[in-house]
Formats: structure tokens, C-alpha cells, sequence
């Protein structure tokens, strides 16, 4: 049977490209890239120059990128570590309803240290509701975290405008609001420059953009202070211990490189594939709902709902054809609950348990 991959939002093949650039690392240039003796420095020269190259391509200083194991320890470093750093000015903390699990239950953790969160709503269309933000915001908020694409439906946020608004809060309250996005599904599809976009923490992984997995970055602004969130070591400039995993941080750096080359070529082919797979399924079966915004939204995203059928036996009937797609965030798919993101955009429960993420 031949099959059909259609969850790209769970994770990307390894580009053959990437697997080139690593390969020598695992077998020649194997050494640990903090020793001090010949075959450390080799291993650290190949970490500095994907640091130097990762920091080119979203236009930030080398010393800005701190490597982690992927996007949930970045999301949970910059949530944790800023809410702490600036904890003595204020525990308030606003993010948005329809955040990754990373980020979403981070939050809901950070509330049982004494910490008070608002959960933005989105409007139907999956965008979020900047005037909420501008009522949330409030003389102890110490940080902002508004994800750039949402991971299930693919929406895109006004992320400039969040920004814009948080600082101009904070500058008329002579205060240091911390401001995070999750670029972790918007990686690869759109552009990723930190001083177009005016963040202070910003969290990617390689494997959403055809990079290995089990590592990605948080992107920290110079004069921005984080707790650390794990110890143990010297590495990532004390900020955050364990050995570096140099084969993993150069195919991150090339996947990158490559995703960043070839963005407008590949979101052009797959907004047309996109496009003609919605309309032949919304067009040939009845009762079919198209969740989020279509203009502003992700080119290789289709979250669809399918009345009067679980999703789940949607799954299943599309595996046993070869054909694989998901429920929402592979994070959750362990779990029965309704995806807390089509019920935050108004979905009915049974009608958000009939969804289905396509992502091309």
C-alpha cells in the first residue's frame, strides 16, 4: 500500500542535506565540544560556527542563542525563567488560550507557585483579541507569551501589534515586561527576525523544519534575565548545563539555513496543494468545517471538522488506507479531552472531538 504523510506539524523527515552535515560528527569530529584538548576544540568550532550561522538567520548577536533540547524546554526556560528572574516586580503573567501544551500547562504550573495568569480569548477565526490584551495588561505583569503560529490550526498571530502594545504599556508604566513567542510551528514558513519582531525570548526546534530532533534554541535578548532551568554544568555560558550535542546543533543550523533559502518557493507550492485539498473536501463531503482563518494562516495547514463522527474513527479509517494525519498537537494525542484550542474558538465539544489535522 502506498502511504500518504500528511502530519508534518507532528514532525518532519530529516532532510538528506542535513543528515550530509551531521554524519562526520558522530564518528570523525566526536569530541566533546567543552574539552580542552584537539579533538574538544574541533567539536567546538562546529558549535560556534552553527551559533554564528543560526544568529545570521534571525538577525541576532551569536551570544543571544542558547541551545536546548527543543521547543517544550524552551517554552518551559523562558516561562519559568523569566517569571522567576523578574518575580520581585510582579506575578503576573498573560498568554493566550490556544498556546501549545508547553506553554499552556507551564502557566498552569507557574499558578499553583503563587503566580496569576490571563488566558487571552481568540476570536472565531482563531486570532487573538489584541483588546483583550490591552485590558490584561496591568502594573505586575512580567511577561507576554503569544505564540507566532498556533500548532493545530495554523493561525497566524499579529505578533508585531502584541509587541507594539505591551511596549508602549510598559514604557508609559516605567516597567520591564518580558515579551516570549513560540515559533516552533512557525519556524521554516515565516520570517524569523527578532529585531523586525521585537521579542525578548523566542523558542524553536529543528525537527518542525526537516532538522533532527531533540534539539532546538531559545533566542534570549541581550539584558534579559532568566533563571536557569537546568544545572549541572558549564556549557550554553552557565546558563544551562549538559553536554552539548554537536551533530544535533549542526543540522539544526543547516535546516534552517535551507528552510530560510527555500521559504517563499515551498509556501508557494504548498498553499496550492493546501487550497485544493480543502476545496475538494469541503466541496465533496457534507458537513465539513474549515477551523481558523484562511488568510492568515500557515501554507501547509487544513484543520477541518467532520460533523456527526469522532475523530478518532476518522484516524483510524484513514491509517488502515495509508493515510496519516492527526487529531491536533502530537503532544496530546494521548488524551480524550476536546483540543482546548477549537473550544477556545467557540467549537462544540462534539464538533472540536470530529476535528482533524492536515498538515502537508
Amino acid at each position: 500500500m502506498e502511504k500518504v504523510y500528511l502530519d508534518y506539524a507532528a514532525t518532519t523527515y530529516l532532510d538528506k542535506r542535513v543528515l550530509k552535515e551531521m554524519s562526520g560528527y558522530f564518528t570523525e569530529t566526536f569530541g566533546n565540544a567543552n574539552s580542552q584538548h584537539w579533538f574538544g576544540r574541533e567539536a567546538e568550532k562546529a558549535v560556534v560556527a552553527a551559533r554564528v550561522k543560526i544568529a545570521g538567520l534571525i538577525n541576532c548577536k551569536p551570544n543571544e542563542i542558547y541551545f536546548t533540547s527543543g521547543g517544550t524546554e524552551a517554552d518551559n526556560w523562558a516561562v519559568r525563567g523569566a517569571a522567576g528572574a523578574y518575580g520581585d516586580s510582579g506575578r503576573h503573567i498573560i498568554t493566550t488560550s490556544v498556546e501549545h501544551h508547553a506553554i499552556y500547562d507551564t502557566c498552569r504550573a507557574m499558578e499553583k507557585k503563587g503566580y496569576e495568569v490571563t488566558y487571552l480569548p481568540v476570536k472565531s477565526d482563531g486570532i487573538v483579541d489584541l483588546e483583550a490584551l490591552k485590558k490584561a495588561l496591568r502594573s505586575d505583569t512580567v511577561l507576554v507569551s503569544i505564540m507566532y503560529a498556533n500548532n493545530e490550526i495554523g493561525t497566524v498571530m499579529p505578533l508585531g501589534e502584541a509587541v507594539k502594545i505591551t511596549g508602549e504599556f510598559a514604557k508609559a508604566n516605567k516597567r520591564r515586561i518580558i515579551f516570549h513567542t513560540d515559533c516552533v510551528q512557525a519556524a521554516g514558513a515565516l520570517e524569523l527576525d527578532v529585531q523586525k519582531l521585537g521579542v525578548d525570548l523566542m523558542s524553536v526546534s529543528a525537527h518542525k523544519f526537516y532538522g533532527p530532533k531533540g534539539i532546538g534554541f531559545l533566542y534570549v535578548k541581550n539584558g534579559v534575565r532568566l533563571e536557569k532551568l537546568m544545572t549541572g554544568g558549564f556549557q550554553e555560558r552557565k546558563m544551562r548545563g549538559g553536554t552539548t550535542n554537536v551533530p544535533l546543533v549542526v543540522g539544526m543550523a543547516k535546516a534552517l539555513e535551507l528552510a530560510v533559502s527555500e521559504r517563499e518557493k515551498n509556501n508557494a507550492r504548498l498553499k496550492k496543494l493546501r487550497d485544493y485539498f480543502v476545496k475538494r473536501v469541503t466541496g465533496e463531503i457534507d458537513r465539513v468545517y474549515v477551523n481558523g482563518s484562511m488568510e492568515q494562516r500557515l501554507p501547509s495547514n487544513a484543520n477541518l471538522s467532520f460533523e456527526f463522527i469522532e475523530g478518532e474513527s476518522i484516524l483510524f479509517s484513514l491509517d488502515l488506507n495509508g493515510i496519516a494525519a492527526s487529531s491536533g498537537s502530537a503532544c496530546s494525542s494521548g488524551s480524550l479531552d476536546p483540543s482546548h484550542v477549537l473550544l477556545a474558538l467557540g467549537l462544540r465539544i462534539e464538533l472540536a472531538h470530529g476535528s482533524i489535522r492536515f498538515s502537508l
